[in-house]
């Protein structure tokens, strides 16, 4: 963790890649809209939406409708297989297509889940997979969707592009827009044209407020566009909560590993160690007890020190555990005999009716023990202060101290570490740290009652 404090994020306001954005834009995000790679992109998506939903929907209604014709007969059951199996392909271009035009990234839908192999496992599979008719709904629903957003980008966007550009081409093709200008209404007797320069420059200035427009309304456009592959193509959010906790149970796993090597490098290297050296020193000062008590007698005493030593250790590495004081007096206790031992003064506030599950309870109390270590080694803080507290269905931690700032959850230990042991429980890790400080890193764990006093 010796990265974490004394250093900040490595930019600042006026640092960063050459050229950065405060330098390339100089033109307002609204006019800088309609000539953006982004906008071209989103219209592009849009346009193409139409011709790909007209196949689409095609394909999905033809193919349904003949397979649930035929499903009084064999055949029906294999078509609507290859129904929904297309729909799943028309998935993944669609995916593909918002990915590289709307810079979407949606992450792939679960597989097909076959016991055994074979054209029948095949399409039971496929017809029992939510992702295909979820494929296929999609395909029903984009098409009016794609209809009404083809019309509306396309007249607003041509609209417009030409009321902007009409001084040029209404010089430059009088024969077709007339020696008049342009019509704007006419009957019997009336004419309306815009012909004169004040009429011109407001039509282009109409124009231009069209052509800002534009962009911003094919953006929101897209955003439908996002949704429905977001929500009807990407994975389900049973498919990624079995994902997220696959994830997590492996970091406890490893976590859990990384503990008992580090309990069994502590014991060797340390308690096991000591007893060791004490039982040679036993077994000198018991040879030597006939020749020579008096060097026995300080073999003893040295022996009786190591005997300290040795338990002292035995009590910080069962307090590295699970601390007696946590589980008979609860975090109040815990976190003050913590604090006691920071090398700044620290003022701890616990306010809980009641204890929460051992399981959040010891995790509560490692986070704030291993925030606290970090504060006595890295932080160069005066003052510390360690807050405790139950909203609704959420417990709250805050630890806060004066020190220099510049705490990275990015630096790979640490606060990282911390982050991976709360997520395996739903938990959140937020820090606060500008550089010079103060620091503050607040952590949220779920809250669950003791069963169990």
């Amino acid at each position: 963790m010796a990265t974490e404090y004394g250093q900040g994020y490595g930019l600042d306001s006026g640092s960063g890649f050459p050229g950065s954005t405060e330098r390339r834009h100089r033109l307002p995000a609204a006019l800088r809209a309609p000539v953006e790679g982004r906008t071209w992109r989103e219209l592009a998506h849009v346009l193409l939406s139409l011709p790909v939903g007209i196949l689409m929907f095609t394909y999905a209604v033809t193919m349904v409708s003949l397979g649930a014709g035929l499903l009084v007969t064999f055949l029906g059951i294999p078509v609507l297989a290859a129904a929904l199996a297309g729909c799943r392909g028309f998935g993944a271009l669609e995916r593909t297509r918002a990915r590289a035009l709307l810079g979407l990234e949606v992450g792939e839908p679960e597989p097909l889940r076959m016991t055994k192999p074979g054209a029948m496992a095949w399409m039971g599979a496929v017809l029992k997979s939510g992702v295909s008719w979820r494929a296929l709904l999609y395909a029903v629903v984009q098409l009016p969707w794609a209809v009404f957003s083809f019309a509306v980008a396309l007249h607003v966007w041509l609209l417009g592009w030409a009321l902007l550009t009409y001084p040029l081409w209404f010089w430059a093709l009088p024969m077709h827009a007339g020696p008049d200008g342009f019509q704007l209404y006419g009957d019997g007797t009336h004419r309306i044209y815009l012909d004169n320069p004040f009429e011109i420059t407001v039509t282009a200035l109409v124009g231009l407020l069209f052509t800002i427009a534009a962009p911003w309304l094919v953006r929101a456009l897209t955003m439908v566009d996002r949704l429905l592959v977001h929500g009807l193509l990407g994975p389900s959010r049973l498919a990624s909560r079995v994902v997220e906790l696959e994830s997590d149970r492996g970091v406890v796993v490893d976590t859990a590993a990384a503990d008992l090597r580090r309990i069994e490098r502590d014991l060797h290297d340390g308690a096991q160690a000591r007893l060791v050296a004490l039982a040679m020193d036993l077994g000198l000062a018991k040879e030597k007890l006939q020749e020579d008590p008096r060097a026995a007698a300080q073999m003893v005493d040295e022996a009786h020190g190591e005997v300290k030593t040795a338990l002292q250790e035995l009590r910080d590495l069962a307090r590295g555990i699970h601390p007696a004081v946590l589980t008979d007096r609860g975090l109040d206790a815990a976190l003050s005999a913590v604090a006691s031992r920071c090398t700044v003064p620290v003022r701890v506030e616990v306010d809980l009716a009641e204890r929460p599950a051992p399981a959040i309870e010891g995790i509560a109390y490692f986070t704030v023990s291993e925030l606290l270590q970090n504060i006595s080694k890295h932080a160069r803080a005066t003052w510390a202060g360690v807050e405790v507290w139950r909203t609704e269905d959420r417990l709250m931690l805050q630890v806060v101290d004066n020190g220099v700032g510049g705490a990275d959850v990015s630096g790979g230990s640490g606060l990282a570490g911390l982050v991976d042991r709360l997520d395996a429980v739903d938990g959140i890790l937020v820090v606060d740290s500008p550089a010079g400080g103060p620091t503050r890193v607040t952590a949220e764990l779920p809250w669950r009652g003791a069963h169990v006093r």
